[in-house]
């Protein structure tokens, strides 16, 4: 049986064959929680990062690993230091992982126009991508150049660590998270500024027409595990995808996701965190590939609770092979909305008790979208105030692209679990970085 909570009121709910594992969730962590938020952990019971050995992060860091940093090269010395001893790491204002600007990073002689020029589809056709350009040449020139931003932004996240925001206006601009191969590790209350690639590739062969095509997500969890992000906001900021410019006809694309977790990461939960003003947002398990899902068969356990998902297209989140927990979470869409969830392969997405508010002429339907033909649990949804059947109504209106009604397991690491026709006011006054209680 399964004790969960409604705005106090006891609940209990038989978990009936279940595939996860039997989990008792008790309600909200009894434990006493420290007064300093950078020493906190996570309450038991909440989400897929609860399970097991749970996760705290850098709470038991001693005085000598404890950082306060205020400029990009602070905060990767403090990454660095002490290698994976519990640590904590309290970031104060906005921190500009490419503060010199994009020039500063480019290789000597490379040159944007001479790109354009040589490449473009009416010299360059589009039969033909650019793998084989020689070092010498503009396409070489850019790759040495993403070899120099890849450098400066991206910051490799150790075991055991908490990175928390001090204040309201704490964040980082321009930067990845690399949370890579490690185990225990927090991320709360920080404004993330999605980085811009600075030197986009031009594939040719992308489609009919060709495209451009960009690296640097926000964060990355890659084959990590008890990973925890509370509190934060991820957005595009000053650099939004409806200010980009086109060349060769296409969208100068600058970004890629806002968060990934990949290549066979374990126990995730992100909860009360702002995704906004974005395109290709959350992407969980990366590949179709059979090669990729020897490694993420079995895991990509994720739980999204109490997010506030505004002005996004799509992927919210994208999902292949993993058990996600999808609660609680308020998406609000406006003309550019694509879809919500991406059901992908072999993907077992429970999605209960979320509300949506969609804009006139937006039909629910759309919340849904059919990768591959993988079971979905999709109960007690509310669409602009009102319950609606999310698979039923896809199903009616996108026959073609019929989803199954079932995923196979029940979530059992939940805390509270509020009623869908309050999340809205909920999560729009809890969520975000700045919020932390």
């Amino acid at each position: 049986m399964n004790t969960q909570r409604w705005h106090g009121h006891a609940t209990t709910i038989a978990l009936v064959g279940c595939t996860a594992l039997a989990l008792t969730a008790t309600g909200p962590a009894a434990q006493a929680q420290p007064r300093d938020p950078a020493r906190a952990t996570l309450a038991a019971n909440d989400g897929w990062a609860s399970y097991g050995t749970g996760t705290t992060g850098g709470a038991a860091a001693d005085a000598d690993h404890v950082h306060t940093v205020t400029t990009w090269a602070e905060f990767k010395a403090a990454l660095a230091a002490g290698g994976s001893a519990p640590k904590i790491i309290k970031v104060r204002g906005t921190i500009d992982a490419v503060s010199e600007g994009c020039a500063a990073l480019a290789a000597p002689g490379y040159d944007f126009d001479a790109y354009l020029e040589k490449y473009s589809p009416e010299t360059w056709g589009l039969d033909t991508d650019l793998s084989a350009e020689p070092a010498d040449t503009p396409e070489g020139l850019r790759r040495a150049s993403a070899t120099n931003q890849d450098t400066t932004i991206k910051a490799a996240v150790p075991a055991n660590t908490t990175i928390i925001g001090i204040g309201k206006n704490a964040g980082f601009k321009g930067a990845s998270l690399q949370i890579k191969a490690v185990d225990n590790v927090i991320v709360r209350n920080l404004t993330f500024e999605s980085p811009i690639d600075c030197f986009p590739q031009w594939d040719p062969t992308d489609g009919n027409t060709g495209n451009w095509n960009s690296e640097y997500d926000t964060a990355v969890v890659y084959g990590a595990t008890h990973v925890w992000l509370d509190h934060n906001t991820f957005t595009d900021g000053t650099h939004p995808d409806s200010a980009a410019p086109t060349y060769f006809g296409m969208l100068y694309q600058q970004h890629d996701g806002e968060l990934d977790v990949v290549r066979g990461a374990d126990y995730v939960t992100a909860s009360w965190n702002v995704f906004t003003e974005h395109d290709k947002t959350i992407l969980i398990g990366n590949s179709d590939s059979e090669s990729t899902a020897v490694g993420d068969r079995g895991h990509l356990k994720v739980t999204f609770h109490h997010n506030l998902f505004s002005k996004l297209v799509e992927r919210a989140p994208r999902v292949r092979f993993g058990q996600v927990d999808s609660y609680n979470n308020h998406f609000v869409a406006d003309s550019g909305y694509a879809y919500s969830y991406g059901v992908g392969k072999e993907s077992q997405l429970v999605a209960e008790h979320n509300a949506f508010t969609l804009p006139s002429g937006v039909s629910a339907a759309k919340v849904l979208k059919r990768w591959n033909e993988s079971p979905v649990t999709a109960a007690d949804n509310h669409v602009n105030g009102e319950p609606v059947d999310l698979i039923a109504v896809h199903n009616a209106e996108i026959p073609g692209e019929t989803l199954p009604s079932g995923a196979g397991w029940q979530p059992t690491l939940r805390t509270k679990v509020d009623r869908p026709k309050a999340v809205p006011t909920i999560v729009d006054h809890g969520a975000g970085a700045g919020r932390l209680r």
